[in-house]
C-alpha cells in the first residue's frame, strides 16, 4: 500500500523505510539495489586562503553501519574549490538479511562543515532473492 506523503513529492511504499533515522531494513532475504543522491552545501563560506586542495567527499551506503566492513556501496568525489553547492551520487547492489538495514553515510575530510540539504534521495528496492 502506498503511504501518504509527509510533504509535497515524496512517496514510500512499503515497510521498510525509516524516515527519522534514515535505515532502510529489508523485510525479506535477497540483493536490493540502493541509490542515493545528496545534494551538499557548505554551511559556512569559505575563509580566503582556506584551500581545498586534497578535499573529497566519500558517500557511502553500509550495511549494519559497518562501513570498514566488504558490504558497502562507496563513492569519492574532489570537492572543487569554487562553489558552495555539490551533487553526490552513490548506487549499486547489496545482499541484505532479513532484518538487516542499509543507510548513508558521508564522510568529510574537507576544513569546512557540510549539510545535506533538501531534494536529497534514498531509495531500495528489491531485485530478487
Amino acid at each position: 500500500s502506498l503511504s501518504q506523503p509527509e510533504r509535497e513529492g515524496m512517496f514510500h511504499r512499503g515497510p521498510g523505510l525509516n524516515l527519522t533515522s534514515g535505515q532502510y531494513t529489508a523485510p525479506i532475504a535477497g540483493y536490493y539495489a540502493f541509490t542515493s543522491t545528496l545534494h551538499i552545501g557548505r554551511r559556512e563560506p569559505r575563509r580566503k586562503g582556506q584551500g581545498c586542495r586534497g578535499s573529497r567527499l566519500r558517500v557511502l551506503i553500509c550495511v549494519q553501519s559497518r562501513c570498514q566492513h566488504n558490504s558497502n556501496l562507496e563513492t569519492v568525489s574532489r570537492l572543487e574549490s569554487s562553489g558552495d553547492r555539490f551533487t553526490i551520487s552513490v548506487m549499486g547492489t547489496l545482499y541484505l538479511q532479513a532484518g538487516q538495514y542499509a543507510s548513508v553515510f558521508v564522510d568529510n575530510t574537507a576544513g569546512s562543515p557540510l549539510t545535506v540539504q533538501s531534494g536529497s534521495d534514498f531509495s531500495a528496492i528489491l531485485l530478487g532473492v
